[in-house]
């Protein structure tokens, strides 16, 4: 499939994921878990972060991302680490996933093959098998879905999600139509500016995920930054005036009042010196339709910035290149 099909077909990817959570077969562990420790990197590791924003209001317990080749020192027995690597040869994960075999930890392992599942077959782990056959970034729906069932399953939080999910692939399809216009109007502008993305606190995954897609899937730089955070430090280095400079504020009906509010005074200060200012607010009633809204529209919003750009959305040809030299080391 193409990316466009891909983009297009991410709430049958819910649909999908969900089945699959449902059937996964996984073990009990011999002692309590304290912490949960997720690695992966790029498209794989961005399940996490998305899940950590929308479990910790209810996690009982620490839930981290490692984007590296090595773990924590508080990895032990007692930590859930879940090993995320679409391909399963990613190798900063596959190392990290060594050494939590090393600490002995709970290890759950999510791929579609590879050195990961090898390793797993090897040590009898906990192993969640996802379809093959596509980019690790038009992944997501798969890899952060698994997530919530294993934390389900270690009883870290309620099966609340599901219904949740089932009402957020709903609103994308009923939305959808309407996301792609308002995506190919904003790209056709944004195509010739830098993005930058300003998200509330509580969807900083989102942000990720824009300036990740806008990356690989555009082909064009951007960054991001998170309220309150960019409160105290970004915010100053706003002193030139140029309308390159392309802030794009994100909101939701639950972000806390006091940040709403700060998102409409940094909308004032920015647009000293940009009037290219853009604004989404998200559709949902719970937080996993608002949070996968928001995502779905940067997905779209990537796309049509690779179209306006002449580039292919798929290619990832320096990624393939940077990969083939450490193969030689």
């Amino acid at each position: 499939m193409t990316m466009l099909d891909l983009i297009r077909n991410f709430g049958q990817q819910l649909a999908e994921a969900l089945e699959i959570g449902l059937n996964a077969q996984l073990t009990p562990h011999h002692t309590p878990i304290t912490n949960v420790l997720v690695s992966g990197l790029g498209g794989s590791g961005m399940g996490a972060d998305v899940v950590i924003d929308l479990c910790a209001d209810r996690l009982s317990v620490p839930m981290l991302v490692n984007k590296n080749y090595h773990i924590p020192a508080f990895v032990s027995p007692n930590t859930l680490f879940i090993a995320s690597s679409y391909s399963g040869n990613t190798e900063e994960t596959t190392q990290a996933l060594q050494m939590a075999l090393e600490r002995s930890a709970k290890i759950v392992c999510i791929t579609t093959g590879g050195a990961m599942q090898k390793i797993a077959e090897q040590h009898g782990l906990d192993l969640i098998k996802l379809p093959s056959g596509r980019p690790p970034r038009a992944s997501l729906g798969y890899s952060f879905m698994q997530q919530f069932f294993i934390l389900q399953y270690f009883g870290l939080i309620d099966g609340s999600f599901i219904d949740h999910t089932r009402a957020a692939i709903a609103l994308l399809e009923a939305e959808q139509e309407n996301i792609k216009t308002q995506a190919a109007q904003w790209a056709k502008t944004l195509a010739n500016q830098l993005p930058i993305i300003y998200a509330p606190d509580g969807y900083g995954s989102v942000a990720i995920r824009w300036r990740q897609q806008i990356n690989e899937n555009g082909k064009q730089l951007c960054w991001h930054h998170i309220i309150p955070e960019m409160n105290h430090n970004e915010l100053v280095g706003w002193r030139t005036k140029d309308d390159v400079y392309a802030p794009i504020f994100l909101n939701a009906p639950d972000v806390y009042e006091r940040i709403k509010y700060r998102i409409g005074i940094n909308k004032t200060i920015v647009s000293q010196y940009t009037n290219s200012i853009y604004e989404l607010t998200a559709l949902g009633n719970t937080k996993i339709e608002r949070l996968l809204y928001l995502i779905h529209f940067g997905d779209w919003l990537s796309w049509f910035l690779a179209q306006e750009r002449n580039f292919d959305a798929t290619e990832v040809k320096v990624i393939d290149f940077l990969k083939a030299e450490l193969a030689k080391v």
